[in-house]
């Protein structure tokens, strides 16, 4: 196993060492993002087997509330790009996959059996779109780096969600949750595996335990070596701050209520 797939780099801790092996949590540990790509495309086969693995993922009631947008056009990829706080690596990647919380194939469905779908239209069933689009997308991740691909999510593709949903034409009672850009990793580009806060800041035992935070500043020593590493500056808590600051650091998602509601998602 190469040391890129080890604890010790997820954590950014030479100490870090699990007792367990296999193959898929390699695959994890090694995972990072990818924001500069080589040419080739990725192939249908390659993008069949994607979503084939993110329909393996567990869904809530097996309502499978997701739908996903393959872009490949580079027209249509520079202007999400565009939409998405003008992210260059979107109309770069061959593929740019845009997940949909979809609640609005239960609501035709409805319609056809000429009954109601009243739950439709609660935060609960919108919970449920986003939380399952999330596990849905999450295996696709797996399953590119398993096919030698990489990804990067893309949170930006709600600043402007209901001209996201013009421009892929999505119907009523859905949403882009968040888009994912694909294609094979360009070696030159100057990345890493990011460390991860320690599990004892995360990782709870019966009860939840505020003295968990004393991990944090050993965590931010560690990120702000690795950022040193990249020409970055900055720890997580200084990030974090800065990230939830409040609704003029949120591009425009501050209105993610009453857009929804406008969508036809009215999570009340």
């Amino acid at each position: 196993m190469s040391r890129a797939h080890t604890a010790a780099d997820r954590y950014g801790d030479p100490a870090a060492v699990l007792g367990v092996h296999s193959e898929v949590l390699s695959l994890q540990l090694a995972h990072r993002s990818v924001r500069r790509f080589g040419p080739r495309e990725v192939t249908d086969d390659e993008l069949t087997a994607l979503i084939a693995a993110a329909q393996s993922a567990p869904t809530s009631s097996n309502l499978q509330p997701w739908s996903v947008v393959a872009v490949r056009d580079p027209d249509r990829k520079a202007r999400l790009a565009a939409l998405a706080a003008g992210q260059a690596f979107i109309a770069q990647a061959p593929l740019f996959l845009v997940w949909v919380a979809d609640l609005g194939r239960a609501s035709r469905l409805a319609e056809r059996a000429n009954t109601r779908a009243g739950a439709v239209d609660y935060l609960e069933t919108t919970v449920i779109g986003f939380v399952d689009t999330a596990l849905a997308a999450q295996n696709a991740v797996l399953a590119a780096q398993s096919l030698g691909l990489g990804s990067v999510f893309v949170g930006a593709i709600r600043n402007r969600p209901e001209e996201v949903a013009a421009e892929l034409r999505l119907p009523p009672h859905t949403v882009a949750a968040f888009g994912l850009a694909v294609g094979t990793p360009d070696p030159a580009e100057q990345a890493g595996v990011k460390p991860r806060l320690p599990q004892g800041a995360v990782l709870h035992r019966e009860q939840y335990d505020v003295a968990a935070d004393a991990h944090i500043a050993a965590y931010d020593e560690r990120l702000s070596a690795y950022n040193g590493r990249f020409g970055l500056s900055g720890n997580w808590s200084d990030r974090v701050l800065e990230r939830l600051r409040g609704p003029e650091s949120m591009a425009g998602r501050h209105r993610l209520r009453e857009v929804l509601e406008r969508l036809g998602l009215h999570s009340r």
